[in-house]
């Protein structure tokens, strides 16, 4: 079992929609236009389909689609690092609203359209009416053969990938050589020219200061002794008079208080006074004015100016300029080093065509058995005879998807030669042959429900009935829904649900019915011969749901939801 319920509310015509399903085969049958293939728009919408607001029901502000199923133990873990709770259900929801926004859950938590795709490809196989398109479209033929192989291509892809990169680096290296080669001189001479400087990160603003210090030395030793003997060592000097002023008042402050105060903060000036008396002591006794390194910094300096008018750069920038230019150097040395571009290509072509070999051989392997498991298959589709072959051959040019091309060929009848499948097969014949690959690679897959929209579209007679054993037996391992306008396809089902639509004075409906023994025969016998039942019709379905019954013995269908679909006029 694994689609268990789906709940959908608002879309397109569809009012409000309950439908619970169960295991084994189940067919869904109808009018044309009655709305079969809607339910399977829902499931796709619901597994992350792309988002349209069309899907909402005309008057209504959003749709809402829920698809609940049995969580496939294959997928635990998958939801379990995507932070999903990983209950024995799974319930997927999804809305859209009037303006095409879309919202999505998985069990109840935020999820992303991609998110919903990924789970979706565990849960279930979709194949539509138009599946045959694909087998003219090597993109396609080549993914249906690697997936039957079990192979995967993105090594392959990664390898290529870094084949072309190396390859794209190693010519443009060749071409720009010479261009190259004359940058790299450029650099080269203007690095040895500033290298001959050696300017360090932070000398600049060194030598300025020092340059500023010993050309003012005369002022500034000036200053020292001027701001000295103000301070000491005049008549009137400021050490005396605060002295004299903080003595006169310490003297009277028993009598004012206040004047314990004003001395406390003379000694205080008094005290700072005498340590800038001290510091200009000591400035002078290690002040002296030095000629020769005053021309040591003028020589040193003007190097620095001459490189940064040079360069047009301010002279602090010196230093930043020579590392860009080392750092240009040793990319231009990597870039043109054809040696090394040379191994790195060579290694990652080795390595490429070591990915594409064992892919090849993978193909090459899978495609006798694929080609045979088809041609089984059409044997039984009114193609008696016929053969079905896995062309792979190595392609003309190496690709991301590896070294091969890969051909779907067909011989309709015995005794002809396989030819390309669009070449030769008829519409007919192309459903067929589609239909006989998704009933052999759908055999192969994980995702536990298959269905199948009107894929039995151009066959009829004794192949239609084939087409519903079929299905019928991938319905005993497996839950399988398929939309069908067969009655032999219909007959064949294990549950058989039945889309009615009514006409009345407040608008079309369509009713979603559970038909099952006399109900049942009626429709298969609508099926067989319109919309009124004969005796022989009647007759005629209760042979084919006869014939039918033995294989599809299973146990009885549990009640359904009958639910109905509701078009405004």
């Amino acid at each position: 079992m694994a689609l268990r319920r789906m709940t959908l509310r608002d879309f397109v015509i569809v009012q409000k929609l309950v439908l619970d399903l169960r295991s084994g085969f189940t067919v869904l049958t109808g009018e044309t236009g009655a709305g079969k293939s809607i339910l399977i728009d829902a499931l796709q919408l619901a597994l992350g389909a792309r988002a349209d607001a069309g899907v909402v029901r005309e008057g209504c502000g959003k749709t809402d689609i829920c698809a609940e199923f049995d969580c496939p133990a294959h997928a635990r873990s998958w939801l379990e690092e995507a932070g999903f709770d990983t209950d024995d259900g799974l319930l997927l929801r999804r809305t859209v609203d009037t303006q095409g926004k879309s919202r999505a859950w998985i069990n109840g938590t935020p999820a992303t359209a991609s998110q919903l795709r990924a789970l979706g490809e565990m849960l279930l196989d979709i194949h539509g009416q138009h599946a045959w398109q694909s087998l003219t479209r090597p993109e396609s033929v080549r993914g249906l053969l690697d997936a039957f192989a079990g192979v995967n291509t993105r090594e392959t892809t990664s390898r290529w990938a870094q084949w072309r990169a190396d390859l794209k680096a190693l010519q443009q290296a060749r071409v720009a050589q010479s261009t190259l080669q004359q940058e790299r001189e450029r650099l080269q001479w203007q690095i040895s020219e500033v290298d001959k400087l050696a300017p360090g990160d932070l000398e600049w603003e060194e030598l300025d200061t020092q340059h500023k210090r010993l050309s003012h030395a005369q002022a500034l030793l000036d200053g020292a002794h001027g701001a000295l003997q103000a301070l000491q060592e005049d008549e009137a000097d400021a050490v005396s008079a605060l002295t004299r002023a903080h003595a006169l008042l310490h003297t009277q402050e028993h009598i004012e208080p206040e004047f314990a105060n004003l001395a406390d903060i003379l000694a205080s000036s008094l005290a700072q006074v005498t340590d800038v008396v001290h510091s200009l002591h000591t400035y002078l006794r290690h002040a002296d004015i030095d000629p020769q390194r005053l021309i040591e910094l003028d020589e040193r300096m003007s190097q620095w100016m001459g490189l940064a008018r040079r360069y047009k750069r301010p002279p602090a920038e010196l230093p930043a300029l020579l590392k860009g230019w080392k750092t240009a150097m040793r990319q231009l040395d990597a870039a043109t080093d054809l040696d090394r571009l040379q191994a790195n290509e060579s290694a990652s072509a080795k390595a490429y065509q070591a990915a594409a070999r064992a892919l090849s051989l993978a193909r090459a392997k899978a495609a006798p058995k694929l080609s045979a498991s088809i041609t089984q298959a059409m044997q039984g589709l009114g193609m008696e005879g016929g053969k079905f072959e896995v062309s792979v051959t190595k392609a003309s040019e190496p690709s991301s998807d590896g070294i091969d091309d890969v051909v779907f060929l067909v011989a309709g009848h015995p005794g002809i030669t396989p030819r390309p499948v669009g070449k030769v097969a008829s519409g007919g014949e192309l459903s067929r042959i589609s239909l006989a690959i998704a009933v052999t690679t759908s055999e192969l897959g994980a995702a536990p429900t298959l269905i199948f929209d009107e894929v039995d579209s151009g066959v009829g007679g004794a192949v239609a009935e084939t087409v519903g054993r079929l299905m019928q037996q991938l319905g005993r391992d497996r839950q399988v829904l398929a939309v069908t306008h067969l009655p032999q396809v219909a007959a064949c089902a294990h549950h058989h649900l039945k889309v009615v639509k009514n006409k009345s004075a407040g608008g079309t409906t369509s009713t979603v019915l559970i038909v099952q023994q006399d109900e049942r025969v009626a429709e298969i016998a609508r099926m067989l011969g319109g919309e009124r039942a004969t005796e022989t019709t009647l007759a005629h379905a209760r042979e084919m749901l006869g014939g039918a019954a033995p294989m599809s013995a299973m146990a009885p269908p549990a009640p359904l939801n009958s639910a109905t679909f509701v078009r405004k006029r």
